[in-house]
């Protein structure tokens, strides 16, 4: 690591970052407030600051490279690992729904498409590829890796996409490979996903040029798994009537858990969010109304149709209160536990819903239903996402029959506008919200 670049990354973190985010919000005073339709309630004021800590990390990382070790991350990675040795963190899934919601995600697929990379390919891997032959993103600019770190636990296509950039780069690849759940997690899982997380020891050291710190190991374990608790809980306020906020907003405020877990940064941000939104119920403010169905959502969010979606379905007093992918990131976070920190992560890691049979996700989608009174189903059939994708079809039938929960299939991609009909969502949406109607009159 570079002295000079320390030092120009260390004066940014304290000075330069500051000083452009005040300026920022000087312009942003300046500018009348917009009204929110009125079947909205008030906004968060929460989301302020997560604009501040998303903006700033983004900021950062065009100054981290030679100042610390730059790691490029999978959502399912332990990234705690890489936390005891000061790697910043860089989150191409995350980059990659910030492409999206910009509208950039086409073109940037485009790129790689021009490079032999199927359109059938994930839209996340083929944005982060397009961003490496172009070097264009809405975040001005990414540090180049000095490791990529994944883990297959949410699918394959993620070994193969960091194949390709650390053939690209040059650099080490590290793979954390987690054994898929068919059934129950077995003892022999377990003890070869713990080998792992202390096998990549040695490499991170020699790549940070730090040494392997239990206490700080564990530090970093309590505080991620605090923070997860921390989303768990604030997602868990949506089981209240009228619900403070929606999964449109969870799927923006998600951010940090994914992006800066193990960070106190992260830890704040989520008290703050838990507090507001107590408070919100404490007063009976909701997020939409009036909330007359509530609604779940099934798969990554549709990400340049967010806004869109969030008006169309409150406009229609319908809230979704509940989604598979924003609780992905607090279903399993009890597992860790700083005693037994390597066996932990690996049960938290290797338990994951994608990593899970169907019989494990009917069943939490079945619970969720229950604990936030579901009115009716909306599964985005997302055409990157494959694994997350299989067997919707079969769990929108079998949840008809058991719980009676109507339901509409959404097929899209969660970057890729091109692989979204305006004309088939439309058609299909206003079938579902008449069946809603219909069972509301019944």
């Amino acid at each position: 690591m570079s002295l000079i670049k320390k030092a120009k990354f260390q004066a940014m973190k304290d000075l330069g970052a500051p000083a452009l985010m005040a300026l920022g919000q000087a312009g942003k005073k300046r500018k009348p407030a917009k009204t929110p339709p009125e079947y909205f309630g008030p906004p968060l004021k929460s989301a302020t600051r997560l604009k501040e800590i998303m903006t700033r990390h983004y900021l950062l990382a065009r100054y981290a490279k030679g100042a610390r070790p730059v790691a490029w991350v999978t959502s399912g990675a332990p990234v705690e690992l890489l936390r005891v040795f000061g790697f910043y963190t860089i989150y191409p899934e995350n980059h990659g729904a910030l492409c999206g919601a910009s509208r950039m995600g086409p073109a940037l697929c485009q790129a790689a498409e021009e490079h032999g990379y199927h359109q059938d390919l994930c839209s996340y891997a083929r944005i982060d590829l397009g961003h490496h032959f172009t070097q264009k993103t809405p975040a001005g600019r990414l540090p180049r890796p000095d490791l990529m770190f994944a883990s297959n636990n949410i699918c394959q296509t993620v070994m193969y996409w960091y194949k390709c950039l650390a053939h690209y780069w040059n650099v080490p690849l590290i793979l954390f490979d987690a054994p898929y759940n068919f059934r129950e997690i077995t003892r022999l899982d377990i003890d070869y996903m713990v080998a792992q997380l202390k096998g990549m020891i040695p490499v991170l050291e020699r790549i940070s040029g730090k040494k392997f710190s239990h206490d700080r190991f564990a530090e970093v374990l309590a505080l991620a798994k605090e923070t997860s608790l921390l989303w768990g809980q604030a997602l868990a306020t949506m089981k209240n009537r009228p619900a403070p906020m929606t999964i449109f907003d969870a799927f923006i405020h998600l951010a940090p858990v994914v992006s800066l877990r193990g960070l106190k940064v992260a830890h704040g941000y989520y008290q703050m969010l838990l507090a507001e939104l107590q408070e919100r119920v404490a007063k009976g403010i909701g997020a939409v109304v009036p909330e007359k169905k509530r609604l779940m959502w099934d798969n990554i969010a549709i990400w340049y149709k967010v806004r869109e979606y969030a008006e169309l379905f409150a406009s229609h007093g319908m809230n979704f209160v509940a989604a598979t992918y924003t609780n992905a990131w607090a279903e399993t976070i009890h597992y860790l536990d700083d005693n037994e920190p390597f066996e932990s992560m690996a049960r938290a890691y290797g338990l994951v819903i994608l990593n899970n049979n169907l019989n494990h996700r009917l069943g939490l989608m079945e619970q969720m239903i229950r604990e936030y009174q579901v009115d009716g189903l909306v599964i985005h059939s997302a055409r990157s996402c494959k694994p997350y994708s299989l067997g919707q079809y079969d769990m929108k039938r079998l949840l008809m029959d058991r719980l009676g929960v109507p339901s509409v299939v959404i097929e899209a991609d969660i970057t890729d506008s091109r692989a979204y009909s305006e004309e088939q969502a439309k058609v299909r949406l206003e079938a579902f919200f008449e069946a809603l109607e219909d069972d509301r009159a019944a």
